[in-house]
């Protein structure tokens, strides 16, 4: 039986005994990763407002549950070290969580300020205060040859300028430009951190955008968690290798 210290992703192409935390994770694209990495053998730790739901996705999964709010300062250091304690480290963490700003959609004049505000709180400030409180066990895992990978998942309208999603787009544009200079800065350490568009999925958040958009013509949040899942196990085998051609 592989041992969680033991574990290596490179060696093993899984994910039995990874260290995964999840934010946003109660609903679409989250609740599928908490659902298919659990399903994997990974030790999941996942975050979400209602507590009520939290409890529900926990007792389907086997994995941690716990109640937080990203976009607040005041939960982030509490959720990051309920997550290093219930995990005993942290391999890869998965900022999901994410809104979409005033609904319905309306242009930038129309716009409160405290709207974008609420925007940018939790789809750029709480992904990086996160990732900051989180930072030391990351560089751990790296110490330790284990995963220390970070996801933002990010949007088509991080790169589009479609009209009325200015709060939404403008936040996910900066994460993932965000995610980019951290790659950078971070690759010394041995943490990597990918941006991620998952695609139009069929989900609370599209249909509360877009309603009159027929479910049909959308990918399911199970199909893109799969995919995601893919570019997460590849990063993590990329990284091996790079680590064994550098020792060899």
């Amino acid at each position: 039986m592989t041992r969680i210290t033991d574990f290596k992703p490179a060696a093993d192409k899984g994910f039995r005994g990874l260290r995964i935390a999840i934010t946003g994770g109660t609903s679409g694209l989250g609740r599928a990763l908490v659902r298919q990495l659990s399903a994997a053998g990974a030790r999941v730790a996942f975050v979400a407002r209602t507590a009520d739901r939290v409890k529900q996705v926990a007792a389907e999964t086997g994995a941690v549950g716990l109640v937080g709010d990203v976009g607040l300062k005041d939960d982030i250091y509490p959720l990051a070290l309920q997550i290093t304690g219930t995990l005993g480290g942290l391999d890869v963490l998965i900022n999901n969580a994410s809104v979409l700003g005033p609904v319905p959609l309306i242009p930038l004049a129309d716009t409160e300020c405290e709207d974008l505000e609420q925007a940018l709180a939790v789809n750029l400030v709480g992904p990086f205060r996160l990732t900051k409180a989180l930072y030391g066990a990351l560089a751990s895992s790296a110490r330790e040859e284990r995963g220390a990978l970070v996801v933002n998942i990010t949007s088509d309208a991080a790169v589009s300028a479609y009209p009325e999603w200015g709060a939404y787009g403008a936040s996910k544009a900066a994460l993932a430009h965000m995610s980019a200079i951290w790659d950078a800065e971070a690759a010394p350490l041995g943490i990597r951190f990918l941006a991620i568009d998952p695609g139009d999925m069929d989900t609370a958040m599209h249909a509360a955008a877009l309603p009159d958009t027929d479910p049909a013509t959308l990918k399911r949040p199970e199909d893109a968690a799969a995919e995601l899942i893919e570019r997460v196990r590849a990063a993590l085998a990329d990284r091996q290798s790079v680590l064994e051609a550098a020792n060899a």
